[in-house]
This record gives structure tokens, sequence and C-alpha cells, in this order.
């Protein structure tokens, strides 16, 4: 049996788009799961615009994701004389002419002569796909000033490459009879086919920049794991036939078949996306994520020189599944670190100006003071026997406990985030609270 080959063919004109690298991560996966190779082509015959850089962003997406390629990339441009020679070739068999298109004096176009004849395929994703005769028309594939049509140089160059399976968006479907023909007419074996849904928004509509990130660098630059933006991409529009959702490398390997893709869009669903990011997260050593969010953190200037590393770890193990994104630890949890850290009004109107609020507080301030044991257990107790004391419920001591020592309402369990402040520091705290807001 003869060696499984998928390619991944950008045009290097830009930046990645995710429905670009999706379509490199299914050929990826189906290429490692048959044993197969997975090759790279770039597809740079638009020379202003596949410039070195943007060749660059091309590769340097595909390492980040972990998108290893077999053998040396292939250069497209590097084989326009090869793509002319084919020209020739269909010339000479009758299977294309030359004629001035539009009749406008500017040179002769190479046109490709369809067979006149009904053209089929199987999809290995949208199944049994047949155009008739008559919508088949002649197609130019040599423009008149001799440089080769897309058409041709995409399939020459997937013969050279000896391309088994052509795994691509379903724009183009329509293309994929064209280039039936061509491989028909040029004697080579014909390369199965998968086209792939598109990835839409919430309406419906072709994901885009003005839905959001669209591109790999900006998943990557606002604190994304490659391993989440791989499995994510790798679930819009297939699965593995059960309820795994936060998966390895290796398990989607494993799992992968062209025959569980889906035929129709699938959505990006953002929320979804920063919950498997914080799922990934979960599976790192703690001292590794505890170092990425530092380094996002200083990335942004919001790192604290003199922090404690050890109070920092604590803290970021207190956020736990609050942080989704590397740099939230900056964004959401800076209240650990800054001692003059800013009051949400909102919170203070409903927490700190509740009448008798702040007279809790300062037996709450004493009561930890006084607090043998300062673990979330003991600090649990300790408030839970207050609220008894009072006739309380215990958020009427807890919310403005916490608006005291954060300035805000929301975060990570408060008897938890009190015991990895320490005493000292909350103690502050408090008084700095009482001392803002007392009358």
């Amino acid at each position: 049996m003869s060696t499984i080959r998928t390619r991944f063919a950008p045009s290097p004109t830009g930046n990645v788009h995710i429905g670009n690298i999706r379509a490199a991560i299914y050929n990826w996966l189906f290429a490692r799961h048959e044993g197969g190779q997975f090759l790279l082509r770039i597809e740079d015959t638009d020379l202003e615009r596949s410039t070195p850089a943007a060749t660059q962003t091309v590769l340097d997406s595909m390492a980040w994701l972990g998108l290893d390629y077999d053998g040396e990339v292939l250069y497209q441009s590097t084989q326009r004389a090869h793509h002319l020679e084919l020209a020739e070739q269909l010339l000479r068999s009758g299977h294309a002419y030359k004629e001035d298109k539009g009749g406008t004096g500017k040179g002769e176009c190479v046109i490709f002569r369809m067979p006149g004849t009904d053209i089929g395929y199987h999809d290995l994703v949208k199944g049994d796909l047949l155009k008739k005769a008559e919508d088949l028309r002649d197609f130019v594939i040599v423009r008149s000033d001799g440089s080769p049509v897309f058409h041709l140089g995409n399939v020459a160059d997937d013969i050279t490459m000896g391309v088994t399976h052509v795994i691509r968006g379903d724009d183009h479907v329509e293309n994929t009879f064209k280039h039936i023909a061509l491989y028909r007419a040029l004697g080579a074996p014909v390369p199965q086919f998968a086209h792939l849904p598109m990835i839409v928004n919430a309406q419906g509509k072709p994901y885009s920049k003005r839905d959001g990130a669209a591109y790999v660098g900006e998943f990557r630059e606002r604190g994304f794991l490659p391993e989440a933006l791989f499995n994510s991409l790798a679930l819009l529009g297939w699965s593995p036939g059960d309820d795994r959702e936060v998966m390895t490398r290796d398990e989607m390997v494993a799992a992968f078949t062209l025959d569980r893709v889906r035929s129709a869009p699938s959505q990006l669903d953002m929320t979804k996306l920063l919950w498997m990011n914080g799922e990934h997260m979960r599976r790192m050593d703690p001292l590794a994520v505890a170092d990425a969010c530092r380094a996002a953190m200083e990335r942004e200037g919001l790192w604290r020189d003199g922090t404690d590393m050890d109070y920092f770890r604590a803290a970021v193990a207190c956020m736990g599944d609050r942080i989704k994104l590397f740099p939230d630890m900056g964004h959401n949890a800076a209240f650990f670190f800054d001692e003059e850290f800013p009051y949400d009004e909102k919170s203070v109107r409903k927490r700190l100006q509740k009448p008798g609020a702040l007279d809790l507080l300062r037996d709450e301030r004493a009561i930890l003071a006084a607090a043998p044991d300062f673990s979330p257990a003991a600090l649990d107790a300790a408030i839970h026997a207050l609220a008894e004391q009072r006739g309380l419920g215990l958020g009427d001591l807890v919310h403005p406990l916490r608006v005291a020592v954060s300035g805000t309402g929301v975060g990570p369990g408060l008897f938890e985030m009190l015991a990895v402040m320490g005493r000292d520091r909350v103690l502050r705290r408090i008084d700095r609270t009482l001392s803002t807001y007392a009358p």
C-alpha cells in the first residue's frame, strides 16, 4: 500500500487565519494517524505580498502549534518552469488551447479544455458530488503575461509531491471539478479529496477579524496555550466519537478519522476556548503556570519587582480555575500584590456602606488578629462562629471582608485567599479600608 501524503499549502500573504491552520491540523492529524507524511508547500507566487516575513509568520505559527512537517518545504515560486512545461504538454495533447481572451490585444492565454463530460467524485467529508458537463466551462491556466494560474500550479505541485489526500476548506469544492479534469489530462493519479466545513461566528457568517481574534498570532499574544488552541480547532468540525473534549495531541492522533468530520459549519465559541485553555493550564506543573503568569505580567509591565515568589505561586494556586489565560493574573488578581489596590465602587456601596457593615468588619478584624491558626479551615470556623453569635448569615460577614482586603466583590475562596495573604497583610488592608470608609 502506498504511503499516505497530505499537505498544507498556505499563501504567505500576512497573518495565518484560524481556518487555514485548522486545515493544517486536520492534514497533520490524518497523516500521523495513518502513519503517513505531512508535507508543507508555500504558495509564494504573489511576489508583492509573499514576503520573507510573511513566510516566517507561517513557519512560526506551525512551530508554535507543533505542526512538524516531513521533508523539505516546497516553494511554489521555484516550480514555475515546470508549470509552464505542463501547460505546453496540455497544448500538444489537445487538452488546452491559446486565445486572446476578451480580445484585449495583450497576448494569448493558455486555456484548459474541459472534457465535455460530467465529473463526479466521492468527497471524504461531503459524500458523492457531481457536476454536469454543461456547467463545466473551459478556464485559463496560464495568463497572457506568462504566469501560471492557481489551478495549474496547485495540481502540478500536488503531483510533484505525491499527495494522496487533499484536505482543505470547502470553499475549494468547485475548484475540485476543474482539478480532477487536469489530473486526468496530465495522466496523473487523482488524489482523494476532503473538504472541511467553514468556521463561522454566532450569526453563521464566516468567522473574521470583526468577530475577535482570528489569527494564530493573536491567540498567542493573548496568552493562549498552543495545546488549547490546537485542541479547540481540532474539535471545530470533528469529534472523537465519545464525550472527550480535553485531549492530548497523542490522543487526537489515535482517534482522528475523516469519517468523523462533520460537513456542517462549526461556530467558534470564545467562552469555550477560554474554558479549554484553563483546562490545559490545569494539566501543567503548578510551578510552570506561575512562571508563565509572571512572564505575562512582565511583558505587560504589571510585575512588581520584589514580589516574593513563594507568595506569588501561592496566589496563582489560590486563583485556580479563575485564571484562564496567563495575563489574567495581572488583570484579575492584582490585588494580591498591590497594597494600594483600587476599590470597586459598586462593591463598596453594596457591601461596605450597608448599615452596620463597618462595625462588623471591626469585629472580624479582632477575630482575625486573635486567631491562633491562620489556616483556611480555622478562619472559616472563626467567621462562622461570629455569624452564629450575631445571628447573621455568613454572607453578611464574608462580603464586606472580601471587599476590605481585595477591593472587589469577586475572587477566589475567601478563607483560602486570607490564608495566602497572611495575617499581617490582611490586618493592614482592613485598617486601610476602615480609615477610608469609616465615618
